[in-house]
């Protein structure tokens, strides 16, 4: 029998308004009413192992032998004991739902795949409501477990639509339109990309003309490539988009800006008059989702559906600009900054799977005569696996780090101090593309460890894979997102060899201009980096991102001096500039990666935690190598010293490589990977998925009696 749960006031957000006793006390009530009085919630492996006695030997015995408790990691990566007992409590109210066992979408067609995806959002909506789930973060989780590695047709609705209307409508639209959308008598999407443009917002087409004999907007696609493309749930879900579009009035154009733009009927939902919408096809994920396209012929919306919290256009036409330029893409930073923590999410699925099978497949032999070995004890295995192992856990505090700097911003921003918005839009961009690129690269690498039952969609690797891998290209193109990092690098740069103080994340620039780096022999400098201290390797990383930074600044001033303009300047440095965003970028994440360390109590867990950082910095340097040496940061011997060390960490986290997996906890429902079971059990149960193909429903194809049988006597 289920039992409803009580009503609770989130746990997340809220903590400062009542005391921890309160707070314990309420998820106490709540989970016993969820999971029954006797569960206990005291260690992962009590959360899921299904039967101590099934689960592989091979993985016990991990566990048994690692140094640290797991769940004391946990808390650490999500915040506190309080919310890993919240974030599991509704865990269990989601995967306890009979509702919650959703079909296999392998084996559907990609209508069906949509059809499943919009009554999964329904139900989703319908199930929040019933349990008094209303807190932001807690919305995120529950959606986050409840659609696992699928995706839900009204993603766009929350992510982008609402969060423009809420950062950039002023009161009155906010009352008019954010109820309904909340309510969802207002689906609506997020229309920025064009057939022609995508990064380059600054040259998109798409047209707002301002019409002071009726106070409306007329808004026009007026080439093809102006038709807005890619977005989620424009194709057939969405009955409304936020369209970014060129504002013209009074026979000016003032770029871009946001408009509410109606395209379906409330009632039939039918497109509008004017409004030609669908989707776009096949892609190589999201089958599930209906990224659309949209043509505007003409359509008129009221003056009041272009978004005017900050820029505003009166009835008689008079323009009225905002305080920056960059209010308007102030989601787009959101998203940004949000992608940062879904890198590091993506990673650690693909890192769990990976190191669970690693340690339960045998294969080949390291002593003749002897058994089978796992192949995690193999080092080539670790050395895939464990430096993505230590990038998970850089980025998961790198990703706690962005969304509490964009909210503490975004209050300044609310108070009228936009003097921080430049350092967040540089830094937001540079590591979403940091991120998504390292983790892209290192879930493909996840796939690859795990052999040919890698490539099999069971693993669940290959969906991780096609899901994850468009971060890198949307919400800005990595390469065009470096560069917007690197002019605000190079600003920063002349500023600071001007004599100006600049701060953030960038402050070393003006350390650094009181002394011009020069090239020089490691031998000459007063100290000597210390490739085993992490407070050392910090400095280093930092004196290598200021030297690419003058190093691209330099190149820039190169170019112009050729007599170039701005733009063959730029692009005539490029390459620079890229590698000058990615050294600031690492440098950031070791920093913040480190900093963790010094909030961990537990001896055991800083241990462990410890030994991931500095293989996270030791091994970025054997990868950059030629960096350190060029800037003279590090001699030859040195580089040699942090390769040997790197080989000494894969053996020392090699005892707790499947704890520090665990420490993620990710359930079997949310990996939906035979992989990476908790229990262990991979053979059996890639056995039982196989047969559940459609293929196998029959002994005979009916293509074998139609062209297989009869092919001989044609020949």
């Amino acid at each position: 029998m289920s039992v409803s749960p009580p009503r609770l006031r989130p746990v997340w957000g809220g903590l400062s308004l009542r005391s921890a006793q309160g707070v314990q006390e309420r998820c106490l009530a709540f989970h016993s009413a969820t999971v029954g009085p006797n569960h206990t919630d005291t260690s992962i492996s009590k959360e899921f192992a299904r039967n101590e006695s099934a689960m592989n030997p091979d993985l016990r015995k991990e566990r048994d032998n690692a140094t640290f408790k797991t769940d004391l990691l946990t808390y650490i990566l999500d915040g506190g004991a309080e919310k890993t007992q919240r974030r599991r409590e509704i865990e269990s109210l989601v995967i306890s739902d009979p509702d919650f066992q959703h079909v296999d979408l392998n084996f559907l067609s990609r209508s069906e795949r949509y059809a499943a995806a919009v009554k999964r959002s329904a139900q989703m909506i319908v199930k929040m409501r019933e349990h008094g789930i209303s807190d932001p973060e807690e919305i995120y989780c529950y959606k986050r477990i409840w659609n696992g590695r699928e995706h839900e047709a009204l993603g766009l609705h929350y992510a982008m639509f609402l969060p423009t209307l809420q950062k950039l409508g002023d009161p009155a639209q906010q009352e008019k339109w954010i109820p309904p959308a909340k309510t969802f008598k207002v689906l609506g999407t997020y229309a920025q990309t064009e057939l022609g443009h995508g990064t380059h917002i600054r040259a998109l087409e798409t047209t707002a003309t301002y019409d002071p004999s009726t106070q409306e907007f007329v808004l026009n696609s007026p080439t093809v490539s102006s038709i807005k493309w890619w977005p989620g749930g424009l194709g057939k879900t969405s009955n409304h988009a936020i369209v970014l579009a060129q504002l013209y009035t009074q026979g000016h154009c003032h770029g871009l800006h946001a408009f509410i733009v109606p395209i379906r009927n409330m009632s039939t939902h039918e497109p509008l008059p004017g409004v030609v919408v669908g989707d776009i096809g096949p892609k190589f994920g999201f089958d599930e989702v209906d990224n659309g396209y949209l043509k505007l012929d003409n359509v008129r919306i009221p003056r009041e559906n272009m978004l005017m919290k900050y820029a505003k256009v009166e009835p008689d036409g008079t323009y009225v600009k905002p305080p920056s330029d960059k209010l308007t893409y102030g989601t787009m930073v959101f998203i940004r900054s949000m992608i940062v923590g879904e890198s590091a999410r993506a990673l650690a699925k693909a890192c769990t799977i990976a190191i669970r099978y690693s340690a339960v497949r045998r294969q080949s032999e390291l002593r003749p005569g002897e058994p089978e070995p796992q192949i995690l004890d193999y080092q080539t295995q670790q050395y895939k696996l464990f430096p993505l192992l230590a990038t998970a856990y850089a980025f998961h505090f790198v990703g706690q780090y962005m969304s509490q700097t964009y909210h503490r911003i975004t209050g300044d921003i609310d108070q009228g101090d936009f003097s921080q918005l430049p350092e967040l839009h540089a830094l937001s961009a540079g590591l979403k593309a940091f991120t998504t690129w390292a983790a892209s690269a290192g879930i493909e690498v996840c796939r690859m460890a795990c052999g040919g039952h890698g490539y099999s969609r069971c693993s669940s690797l290959p969906d991780i894979y096609v899901t994850f891998t468009p971060t890198c290209t949307y919400e800005g193109e990595n390469t065009v997102m470096m560069l917007q990092t690197a002019r605000y690098l190079v600003k920063s740069y002349t500023q600071a060899s001007a004599g100006e103080q600049v701060g953030g994340t960038v402050s070393y620039l003006s350390e650094m201009s009181q002394r011009r780096l020069q090239p020089q022999q490691v031998s000459s400098r007063p100290t000597v980096v210390n490739i085993s201290d992490l407070s050392s390797l910090v400095e280093a990383y930092k004196l290598r991102a200021a030297k690419l930074v003058e190093m691209a600044a330099r190149s820039l001033q190169g170019e112009l001096q050729r007599r170039k303009s701005k733009e063959e300047a730029w692009n005539g440095a490029a390459i620079d500039l890229v590698r000058a965003s990615d050294a600031h970028c690492h440098y950031v994440v070791v920093k913040l990666f480190t900093a963790k360390l010094g909030e961990v109590g537990d001896t055991a867990v800083h241990s462990v935690l410890g030994s991931l950082a500095l293989l996270y910095a030791l091994h970025g340097i054997t990868v950059h190598s030629g960096d350190f040496l060029q800037a003279g940061l590090l001699s030859v011997p040195q580089v040699a010293q942090a390769s040997q060390q790197v080989k000494e960490l894969l053996a020392q986290i090699r005892v707790n490589a499947v704890a520090l997996a665990d420490a993620f906890d990710y359930r079997d429902e949310m990996l939906n990977s035979v992989l990476g079971r908790y229990d262990g059990n991979v053979y059996e149960n890639m056995f039982e998925w196989a047969k559940k193909s459609p293929l196998n429903s029959e002994q005979v194809h009916e293509s074998y009696h139609k062209y297989l049988k009869p092919l001989h006597s044609k020949l």
